[in-house]
């Protein structure tokens, strides 16, 4: 018998890999963008709109409440649902309010809408997984140290072209443009398979083969010999697991950090 993990491991760093890491990093492109357009659209808005300071702060605010609070929501939900339909669902929903807010006929419309946005694009962790099964190999990846690169990117891309669209077309057009990315990974999700571990995890054992044989195809190697085996079924965590003596400094420590 093998583990996922095991799976992985033996079939190895490959083509598939390459593939993925690309369109798993683009994300952090989309991410990075519709995050950092509000530090080259507020001077606009202000002016457009006559805010006060605080106003504008209260855009920034609600776009990570909003992150926040569907970061939660989605995660439960892609414990239940599976992490592919979620990862969608928020590249759907964050290129839709992303789309509206170019559209927003005043400031309190404009700060629902990117709220809204915050929360599609907290459901892009839910392919933290995907991002895993890179790391599994990355004795043999080059590319893994680069992935950081695509946040940089995404945030670079936006002041570019808000040095160039809002003094021409303006900030809504901007915002239009930010939001093409996410619209265009939508196009490519098919190639984005199920997380194996969530599949075997819910007894999926039929589908989780499906996506390792899969990578070894792409790859061009073999499947380990055996059956898949099951993980021991384990008590789900819960959130009070982080205020347990046993791991609260920890905790703590993390929550001061982020």
């Amino acid at each position: 018998t093998f583990t996922v993990e095991e799976a992985v491991e033996t079939i190895g760093f490959g083509r598939f890999h390459i593939v993925l890491f690309l369109i798993m990093g683009s994300t952090g492109v989309a991410e990075a963008m519709e995050i950092m357009l509000i530090a080259v659209v507020s001077p606009l808005i202000r002016c457009e709109w006559q805010l006060q300071d605080w106003q504008v702060a209260l855009v920034t605010t609600m776009v990570f409440f909003g992150y926040m609070v569907f970061s939660i929501v989605l995660g439960l939900l892609a414990d239940r649902y599976g992490r592919w339909k979620i990862l969608l669902l928020s590249f759907l929903w964050a290129a839709y309010f992303s789309l509206l807010t170019s559209f927003a006929p005043s400031y309190i419309w404009f700060v629902f809408l990117r709220a809204m946005v915050g929360g599609g694009v907290s459901g892009h962790a839910q392919g933290e997984e995907n991002k895993q099964i890179i790391a599994m190999c990355s004795c043999s990846n080059p590319f893994l140290p680069l992935g950081k690169v695509f946040w940089l990117a995404g945030s670079l891309l936006i002041i570019g072209l808000a040095s160039v669209v809002n003094p021409t077309i303006g900030w809504r057009w901007l915002v239009r443009i930010a939001s093409i990315p996410g619209i265009l990974l939508i196009l490519v999700f098919k190639f984005i398979p199920e997380s194996a571990r969530y599949n075997v995890s819910t007894g999926n054992t039929g589908a989780a083969l499906a996506t390792l044989h899969r990578i070894a195809r792409m790859n061009g190697v073999a499947m380990p010999e055996g059956e898949l085996r099951e993980p021991p079924k384990e008590r789900r965590g819960r959130f009070k697991d982080l205020i347990h003596p046993k791991y609260l400094r920890t905790t703590l420590q993390i929550w001061i950090i982020w």
